[in-house]
């Protein structure tokens, strides 16, 4: 085994630990500096290929296959034991955060588009983004809280985002949903549910639930979910939306996982097909009309390039202040 794998291993493993995991997951904190100071745990993670072993799809992995949480002593010697399988496992597996709180990032985009709407998403996953019309929201701006509610009441789904400025709030009109990804999930599917539930890390146990409930929507009224790359395969899907709607491309954080030479072709594909909403970092691409100014940290929200807000890149937070961020209000 090359050392130079090893002691990529132990770095990369050594900034999860100190600067991701704590304060949200003391599991994936403690099994992180295992692997720091374990060379027999290192050395067994030093044979998953580069590209699949980031530590969120690694350690989710191994919570798929059974791996011990309580004991980290356990853990480690688990690890060793079945490092054939877990290198076969990462191999075909991959992050595919499906987060759908970023829908209460998308929403205040999505106000600004008269419906109906046909949504398309890139990089689709299981499609929970797809489904902004099914969800209930709860802004909390200061001491306010403003409530939105599908048509029929009260969603089971609750997103909970805090919100500065005043964006025009309502429930898109969706009549259509369709994603993209290189590899769908399908939300009946037990497996494709256990891994998606299974990306939450231990300890975020309100995600895991937000995340199941979710899945339990999609399977309700599955969208449609095709196996492509989003420049190539997104014409075609857009031919499909229905006539008299209007189509709207979302690529909530996808464009990150593109090398950067594919990324102004999926933002072409996006514009040429309708509207486009994107949630990214300001630095990731050339799409914005004007430079994004972020202040917080944060992603920033646009339509048809124009920036709107700087939003959490989980949707956790919105501050909606056009005029700040470089967009047109």
């Amino acid at each position: 085994m090359q050392q130079d794998a090893v002691e990529a291993v132990v770095d990369r493993y050594g900034r999860f630990a100190r600067d991701e995991a704590p304060g949200r997951s003391a599991v994936y904190e403690g099994w992180a500096r295992r692997v720091v100071d374990d060379t027999a745990v290192a050395e067994a993670l030093a044979r998953i290929a580069e590209t699949r072993r980031q530590p969120p799809l690694v350690f989710a992995v191994m919570r798929l296959l059974g791996a011990p949480e309580d004991d980290v002593d356990a853990w480690a010697a688990w690890v060793v034991a079945h490092a054939d399988q877990v290198v076969v496992e990462c191999g075909r597996r991959s992050v595919q955060t499906n987060e759908p709180l970023r829908c209460a990032a998308l929403l205040p985009a999505l106000s600004l588009i008269e419906g109906p709407i046909a949504l398309l998403e890139v990089g689709a996953s299981a499609g929970l983004c797809l489904y902004p019309d099914r969800y209930s929201y709860r802004y909390r701006r200061g001491e306010e809280v403003i409530a939105l509610d599908p048509a029929d009441g009260r969603s089971p789904v609750v997103l909970e985002c805090e919100l500065e400025g005043h964006p025009d709030l309502r429930m898109p009109d969706v009549v259509w949903r369709a994603g993209i990804d290189l590899n769908p999930l399908d939300a009946r599917a037990a497996d494709d549910r256990a891994w998606l539930t299974g990306l939450v890390w231990p300890g975020e146990e309100g995600r895991r639930e937000r995340i199941a409930g979710a899945l339990d929507i999609a399977t309700a009224d599955p969208p449609l979910l095709v196996a492509g790359e989003g420049a190539a395969a997104l014409p075609a899907l857009a031919a499909q939306a229905p006539r008299g709607a209007t189509l709207v491309v979302t690529t909530p954080g996808v464009l990150a996982h593109i090398p950067r030479a594919g990324r102004a072709p999926v933002i072409a594909a996006a514009r040429a097909a309708g509207r486009w909403i994107t949630l990214d970092a300001a630095a990731l691409h050339d799409g914005w009309t004007h430079p994004p100014r972020i202040r917080r940290g944060g992603f920033a929200l646009a339509l048809d390039g124009d920036v709107r807000a700087e939003v959490d890149p989980l949707g956790a937070w919105v501050a909606w202040h056009p005029e700040s961020t470089g967009g047109a209000q």
